[in-house]
């Protein structure tokens, strides 16, 4: 649960009790799912390597301080609903530029799944795989120039503090 703190469990089991939170996403429903854990005041390596364990099971586990889970829910809680935004978006210029539906999904979705796949499974970096698809003064240099200009990178920065700082105000 966003904003529910390891504390506020502790206190109201109104005993000493070993507490990890964790904050998952979604992609867990078919394993692929990425979530972060924190420790609460009784939890020890044991409590953690469990929860890792279980979480391990549907996807990715990193640990963070609790002070990280704020931004964490912003990034990676939310972040599925922004990569299905960037799905709708897509599939609906390629509808706009004449593909059909069903066409431009099918398209749409095994782009994002492959180039998903070479940031995970592939040795470069974001920037280096952007620029490798990206030929001077080509197709793709004119769809990025267009994508800066309507500022998507300034959006993504502020859906994610945005988010985060939602979660921080429900902590409240």
């Amino acid at each position: 649960a966003a904003s529910v703190t390891t504390r506020a469990i502790e206190e109201a089991a109104g005993r000493r009790l070993a507490v990890v939170r964790a904050m998952p996403n979604t992609p867990a429903l078919i394993g692929a799912g990425a979530a972060a854990i924190s420790p609460g005041s009784a939890a020890d390596e044991d409590d953690l390597a469990w929860a890792e364990d279980v979480l391990g099971a549907v996807g990715v586990v990193v640990r963070v301080p609790e002070t990280a889970l704020d931004a964490v829910t912003g990034l990676s809680g939310s972040g599925p609903a922004y990569v299905f935004l960037v799905a709708e978006a897509m599939v609906e210029a390629g509808v706009l530029a004449g593909l059909s539906r069903e066409v431009a999904e099918t398209l749409a979705f095994q782009t994002m799944l492959g180039s998903s796949r070479l940031l995970v499974d592939g040795s470069s970096g974001p920037a280096a795989l952007r620029a490798a698809v990206t030929s001077p003064g080509g197709t793709t240099a004119a769809g990025l120039r267009e994508l800066e200009r309507h500022g998507v990178r300034a959006a993504f920065l502020d859906a994610v503090s945005a988010a985060a700082a939602r979660s921080r105000e429900l902590g409240q």
